[in-house]
């Protein structure tokens, strides 16, 4: 981490800091700090409904990610610690590819998939360490409040949609690269193996793949933040909410991250055995 980076980081956290002071004056009470939770701001447009705080989070995960890969785009012969991190990542992640998946030709492919989405889901977890931007909605499409600093940011994989979208996309992933790595005849006759009567077990087994995939996360990182959310009231965000937010958003959000990462690679290296 260069001089600008550090100079940089500390602006942001010392802007932070600062707001969640300011903050603390402005606590509402518990009765209406609670009326709003499990609401969401949900907009419908032609049929298709959806919630903008998750997509504009998603967003910023996305910028966020993009300003990582920047930053480190300029390899050193010589590393320095923030380099030495990353490819020591990398490292591990290739490593552990290239011993599941069975067929060298998918290894590359499938570190590609598992490493974008360890870095997704683990950067949108990070989000909920931090005070931001809170959108407070209605199922109806009304926007009711927009808090910056009281709260933390409301992390994109705390909706269901967005777990079961990269789930969805590993599932169809993996089944790609079985019918490229095993012919479609011979991939359309493994859902009837070892007897044509099993086929509705395999297809349900199957399917059970991306819901568990996706509540998983969603089940971890969801419910981290709604206990974050209780203790942090009934202890007016002292010591106890601050480690909360510290331990479920940067230690968990880290093995969730992980977690789904893995499981990534195994489904796509089940499909290719």
């Amino acid at each position: 981490m260069n001089k600008r980076d550090k100079i940089f980081l500390s602006i942001i956290f010392a802007v932070y800091f600062i707001a969640w002071f300011i903050s603390l004056k402005h606590i509402p009470p518990m009765d209406e700090a609670f009326s709003t939770l499990g609401h969401r701001w949900v907009v419908n447009i032609g049929g298709f409904a959806f919630n903008p705080a998750t997509l504009i989070n998603a967003v910023i995960v996305f910028l966020i990610v993009v300003w990582i890969a920047l930053s480190v785009r300029e390899m050193k012969l010589v590393p320095d610690r923030k380099q030495s991190i990353i490819e020591w990542l990398f490292d591990t992640f290739y490593e552990m590819v290239e011993d599941t998946v069975p067929d060298p030709r998918f290894v590359r492919s499938t570190f590609v998939v598992a490493m974008t989405i360890f870095m997704f889901v683990w950067v949108s977890n990070m989000l909920g360490s931090f005070p931001g931007i809170v959108f407070t909605g209605w199922e109806n499409g009304k926007l009711t409040e927009i808090g910056i600093f009281t709260d933390t940011w409301q992390v994109p994989t705390a909706d269901l949609n967005t777990n079961l979208t990269y789930a969805l996309l590993v599932f169809v992933i993996s089944h790609a690269f079985a019918i490229k790595a095993k012919g479609f005849k011979t991939w359309l006759k493994g859902w009837f193996e070892p007897n044509p009567i099993m086929m509705p077990m395999n297809l349900i087994g199957e399917l059970a793949k991306p819901i568990s995939h996706s509540l998983r996360l969603f089940g971890n990182i969801a419910g981290g933040a709604i206990l974050t959310y209780i203790f942090s009231y009934m202890v007016k965000y002292f010591l106890l909410p601050i480690f909360l937010w510290g331990f479920f958003g940067l230690f968990v959000g880290t093995i969730q991250a992980l977690v789904f990462s893995i499981l990534a690679i195994a489904y796509i290296s089940a499909q290719l055995t």
